[in-house]
């Protein structure tokens, strides 16, 4: 009986991925939002029974992708279905909300990495090359059209293509970061309904507990002091890597900063909006920025929210 009852539950959310496959693929506007509630129903079945009962889930679910999306549903499939099988295995073990996460993002990050490895040696397609060839038509066209009308872009040019160039560069750190994005987005969305239908998930502390280690502070130290010493030539690998890594280590940083600035504005008391706000102005506003990065820096140093706590 109890067979019965897990073939069934394993057929619903078969067919509630199917459906929110079809939206994910064929819906453009619904899509935004679908796409990220796909591992909803791989989370709910490992949740609930075990790796070998997980792995033929999965498996189901790729086969299922196939059917309904080819080539594009198999690349949904398996990047939402493995992050979601993972995160549930381990609500089912009992490891944490942070391990979970961590697990679910290096996992969403190989799912990636493997498929875009994929697309390159056996399509022949480089999304993000393509991606920057079409920006840097855009960007001659558009010269053309400024110099027609008699107006000097030279200099906004030059700013657009080094940027276009930077993009590039940090291409292995946006893989991170949109691992990173999207894992907690999937645990937003998904911890809540889960929890409706009896599985224990384990809350994050309040984002004004949350402090980074300590050697994440010495690591971006050492980053920026071979920086200095090594300088490596534009385009050789260990400029990618110090690029890379300096700016994951800057956006923790910031994290940090704007950490310490929700301590801050509950330690005052002040209302919920103001660290919001401040947060949505620290991306808007590169000045706000760096010193969001100083403040989360000084933070790590010198224990400042220890110290204003006991003040």
């Amino acid at each position: 009986m109890n067979n019965v009852h897990k073939l069934t539950e394993g057929a619903v959310l078969l067919a509630v991925f199917a459906v929110l496959l079809l939206i994910s693929l064929y819906v453009p506007i619904l899509s935004v939002v679908s796409i990220f509630f796909l591992a909803l129903p791989f989370i709910m079945f490992a949740a609930k029974n075990n790796r070998m009962m997980s792995v033929a889930f999965l498996t189901g679910g790729v086969l299922l992708s196939l059917i309904i999306g080819s080539i594009s549903g198999i690349f949904f499939a398996l990047t939402f279905g493995l992050t979601g099988t993972v995160i549930g295995m381990f609500i089912r073990e009992n490891k944490g909300r942070a391990s979970s996460f961590i697990a679910g993002t290096l996992v969403f990050l190989a799912a990636l990495l493997l498929q875009y490895a994929a697309a390159v040696a056996f399509f022949n397609v480089n999304i993000i090359k393509e991606g920057i060839g079409m920006m840097e038509e855009s960007i001659k066209i558009s010269q053309g059209m400024l110099e027609g009308f008699g107006q000097n872009a030279d200099k906004a040019v030059e700013q657009l293509t080094a940027g276009l160039k930077m993009i590039e560069t940090l291409t292995p750190s946006l893989f991170v970061m949109t691992s990173v994005i999207s894992v907690f987005v999937i645990q937003l969305v998904s911890f809540p309904i889960a929890k409706r239908f009896g599985i224990k998930v384990e809350g994050f502390k309040p984002f004004r507990e949350m402090s980074l280690p300590k050697s994440i502070l010495w690591y971006y130290l050492i980053t920026i002091i071979a920086s200095f010493l090594f300088n490596p030539s534009e385009g050789s690998y260990w400029f990618m890597a110090l690029v890379n890594i300096a700016f994951i280590l800057q956006i923790f940083m910031v994290i940090q900063g704007l950490s310490l600035i929700f301590f801050f504005s509950h330690l005052k008391g002040w209302p919920k909006a103001v660290p919001v706000l401040a947060a949505v102005f620290t991306f808007l506003i590169p000045f706000l920025l760096y010193i969001v990065r100083i403040l989360g820096i000084i933070d790590l140093g010198f224990d400042l929210r220890q110290r204003l706590g006991k003040k």
